[in-house]
């Protein structure tokens, strides 16, 4: 793996000005691509580590989860969805869907304050490619997504048989998350160096967001005047677009598709060039 990065980091000139221009995110992503492959491996294998079950572990937590969830909600709180057919088990899988949505912008926000303090190997002693970083923590929680929608078919299949067609648009759907989590990665990977407690108040403000987004219910049920202002939140559409074609058989909404891809792009740069202009000041701190 050492040696991987090594040449990896061969191709970098440590003395040239960190270049903010979009399409240095995907030529940094392209040109490690075998690098990005290790380190995301490594970063799977090493969190089930020195467990009995391994990676199993990663198919078990989500089925874990959607069992506890659907215990609670469905029959503690007889919690129906709102439009829907009024049962636990779809109840119980229309939540799953949006907190897989909303997972996987979660672990990558969670992760990102103590990402370059955990690797500062990589910004003193290797001429590194450091923007990759939040790019590894996003192939994790790709994985873990994916492990996730495996779970949410195998229990749609046993108890409401093949999930509509639509389905099939959920890797656009959830394009627009995927550029907001590595937006806001690069951002609070870079000032996580400089503000220690940042990792702090992310906890707390990921927890808040979980539930001022639409997960546990539908926007719909809101007071008009509400609804408002669940819009300003960059997740609420994107959440209630992936449950839609999961559950719903509703295909995109192409309008409001384009403005959150607009939005998740200006995010993606502007985080990007945020980590640029500050990652030369990373040695100095760490």
């Amino acid at each position: 793996m050492l040696a991987k990065t090594k040449s990896a980091g061969l191709r970098m000139n440590p003395h040239a000005a960190p270049s903010i221009s979009p399409l240095q995110i995907v030529s940094s992503i392209t040109s490690n691509k075998s690098l990005l492959y290790g380190l995301i491996k490594r970063e799977i294998i090493s969190r089930y580590r020195g467990s009995m079950l391994g990676l199993l572990w990663s198919f078990f937590n989500p089925v874990l989860m959607l069992a506890i969830y659907t215990f609670v909600f469905s029959l503690v709180f007889q919690a129906r969805w709102v439009g829907g057919s009024g049962s636990k088990a779809e109840f119980a899988m229309v939540l799953f869907s949006g907190l897989m949505a909303f997972n996987l912008f979660a672990e990558n926000i969670n992760r990102s304050p103590s990402l370059i303090l955990g690797n500062v190997n990589y910004v003193k002693k290797v001429v590194f490619p450091l923007e990759i970083l939040p790019v590894v923590v996003l192939g994790s929680a790709g994985f873990h997504f994916l492990v996730s929608l495996l779970v949410w078919l195998i229990f749609h299949l046993v108890f409401f048989g093949l999930p509509p067609v639509t389905v099939l648009w959920l890797p656009v759907a959830v394009l627009p998350i995927v550029l907001l989590s590595l937006g806001f990665s690069w951002f609070l990977a870079s000032l996580g160096v400089f503000l220690r407690d940042i990792g702090q108040i992310v906890g707390v403000l990921t927890m808040a967001l979980m539930y001022m987004t639409p997960i546990f219910y539908p926007v719909s049920i809101l007071p008009v005047e509400y609804q408002s202002w669940m819009s300003l939140n960059p997740l609420t559409n994107s959440i209630e677009q992936v449950r839609n074609v999961m559950m719903w058989g509703r295909g995109l909404d192409w309008s409001s598709w384009m403005l959150e891809m607009m939005l998740g792009l200006v995010i993606a740069w502007l985080g990007f060039t945020w980590f640029q202009k500050t990652r030369k000041g990373f040695a100095d701190v760490v």
